[in-house]
């Protein structure tokens, strides 16, 4: 099933799919069997979102947020998507978009995007996503599965539709905060699950030839933890993931059912 739903003060009505949608806010997990996880994240993540540009659409929110919980599938694999479209009336921005989701994927490869991070807000999911996908394309191209993203100094931001982090020995790492980024949930997942293990985290600022050696993940929403076997233009290689199994397991414990009870 591959539909979009516009929602307004009328009620919810099923609209064409358009290439000119401009996508000023979005928020998009993954669902399986009616189970999802930090459902309650993504819905304060798109709020956010929605409150930093077009705030008199804040008042149907709540009614977005229960249609998703009675719409979506509860059999198989989905990826839904919150939206909201810039190029709409005010009161007819809110979207439901349902999506099949993809297989799981395996281990990655990344390559680091070689120009200038050409986003213009990287703290607000839904503006800058065709570009992250032009990027991953690109990087597609060259054998990777992502593109790396820095700065001007040639320090780590994040993947082109990822979060990254890293291990030193057991010390689960990610960029400092300050970092012109994404508020990846995923990320929080994996940092809140090491540190109930009794695992160190801590944020550090990296140049990727710093990772050398070093045990790297890539993290999404849709595709959990994927270790990195390879960085094509990192000039050194990378070290076995050692920790995903137990991570994996615990995220699994996180889904809950999107319903309501």
């Amino acid at each position: 099933m591959n539909q979009l739903l516009g929602l307004s003060a009328a009620g919810l009505t099923e609209v064409e799919p358009s290439l000119a949608t401009e996508l000023a806010v979005a928020d998009s997990l993954l669902v399986e069997d009616g189970r999802a996880r930090s459902l309650g994240a993504h819905f304060a993540r798109f709020e956010a979102g929605v409150a930093a540009t077009y705030p008199s659409e804040l008042e149907l929110l709540p009614r977005l947020f229960d249609l998703f919980r009675q719409i979506v599938p509860r059999e198989g694999r989905q990826f839904p998507r919150l939206e909201m479209h810039g190029n709409q009336p005010a009161g007819q921005r809110l979207h439901l978009h349902l999506r099949p989701a993809p297989e799981p994927l395996g281990a990655a490869t990344l390559i680091t995007h070689q120009d200038a991070d050409p986003r213009l807000n990287p703290s607000i999911k839904g503006p800058d996503l065709a570009l992250g996908a032009e990027m991953r394309n690109r990087a597609n191209i060259l054998g990777a599965d992502e593109a790396v993203l820095v700065d001007s100094d040639g320090y780590l931001i994040e993947g082109a539709l990822s979060a990254i982090v890293w291990w030193r020995g057991d010390v689960l790492c990610a960029p400092n905060h300050e970092t012109r980024w994404l508020d990846s949930i995923t990320r929080r997942e994996v940092f809140a699950i090491a540190e109930q293990m009794g695992l160190t985290t801590r944020t550090e600022n990296v140049k990727p030839a710093d990772l050398v050696e070093t045990e790297v993940w890539m993290l999404s929403s849709l595709q959990a933890i994927r270790p990195v076997t390879e960085w094509l233009n990192l000039g050194g290689p990378l070290a076995k993931a050692t920790h995903v199994e137990a991570f994996e397991r615990r995220l699994r414990l996180l889904a809950e059912p999107i319903g309501v009870v």
